[in-house]
């Protein structure tokens, strides 16, 4: 299942006092189209995921709460569960993967939370167990889950207040959580609004799995834009983007630090890879003319290699 506007107007409500409403602001440079931005890193996490966090949390039953909860992320949506844990004061545990980067690992552990690290293929297969041998608490998806899906879904209402008559949103992709959600919104209130996901080079599933009409399995280089990206779609999750999406946008790493750059230049915005990712895209024509708004999903990124993207480098 998808959740409802229904759904996502409830979930509104859950998130109102831990989610900020993020401002949506005018893109200050020349682009082939008008581009909006929309400020997720603003969160108190620096990400969205708090959104879906919350609402999946606000929906458990009290007993289901006081075991704990688990998740397995890169960084963000772990953080978004540990913000929500500690402020109801219950265990918080996170598969992360090995790979993730320093900065997000100690912002999880800063919020309360215990951190496993374990190789890319075994975290990944904790999403499909949705559980992780050992580790007593409830899970909750990063991606596939109702209340995490309507929860970030809220963004979509957002934009539309903001810009009813906006032609584009370009969103980042990594298992769909957000593009469903946020697609879920624009598809009943602005059907004709066009809708697209936006992947990194290194790990791009999507777009071939949307040309081939099933998933398929890609090779996967880790890369600074750590928080979007995988081998392969969830089936779920791609039978949601085939309903929701008009298509998925691939951007080189180059043209996401160049984007990165940009935004700390121009806008004052420090976005992490995968918050600059659908951004890259919109600035090179990809999702057309008119006016487009870009999903800036987060903003952790290393200072280390937030410079490297201001000097002008693909960060390593």
């Amino acid at each position: 299942m998808t959740p409802t506007l229904s759904d996502i107007r409830q979930a509104r409500a859950r998130v109102a006092d831990i989610a900020l409403r993020t401002p949506l602001v005018r893109l200050n440079a020349d682009a082939p189209a008008e581009i909006w931005l929309k400020l997720e890193n603003l969160q108190p996490i620096g990400s969205f995921k708090i959104r879906g966090a919350a609402n999946a949390m606000a929906q458990l039953a009290p007993a289901a709460l006081a075991r704990g909860v688990l998740t397995a992320s890169a960084g963000n949506m772990a953080q978004g569960v540990a913000w929500c844990a500690r402020e109801r004061r219950i265990p918080c545990t996170v598969i992360a993967p090995d790979t993730a980067p320093p900065a997000k690992l100690a912002a999880i552990e800063r919020l309360g939370g215990r951190v496993i690290q374990e190789p890319f293929g075994r975290w990944w297969q904790v999403f499909q167990d949705r559980a992780y041998p050992g580790v007593e608490g409830t899970f909750i998806h990063a991606f596939d889950d109702d209340g995490v899906m309507a929860g970030n879904g809220t963004i979509g209402l957002e934009i539309l207040e903001d810009l009813p008559d906006v032609d584009a949103v370009l969103i980042p992709w990594g298992g769909g959580g957000l593009a469903s959600g946020i697609a879920t919104a624009l598809r009943a209130l602005r059907p004709v609004c066009r809708v697209y996901a936006a992947e990194v080079e290194t790990a791009a599933p999507l777009a071939p799995s949307l040309a081939a009409g099933s998933p398929q399995a890609v090779a996967y280089r880790p890369s600074f834009v750590d928080g979007i990206g995988s081998r392969t779609v969830f089936p779920r999750m791609f039978a949601r983007a085939q309903a929701l999406l008009d298509g998925a946008l691939v951007a080189s790493l180059a043209e996401i630090a160049a984007a990165v750059a940009l935004l700390a230049e121009r806008n004052r915005v420090v976005a992490e890879g995968a918050g600059a990712c659908a951004l890259a895209n919109a600035l090179a024509g990809r999702a057309g003319a008119g006016k487009v708004v870009c999903v800036v999903s987060g903003g952790n990124i290393d200072s280390n290699r937030l410079c490297e993207a201001m000097a002008g480098r693909v960060p390593a």
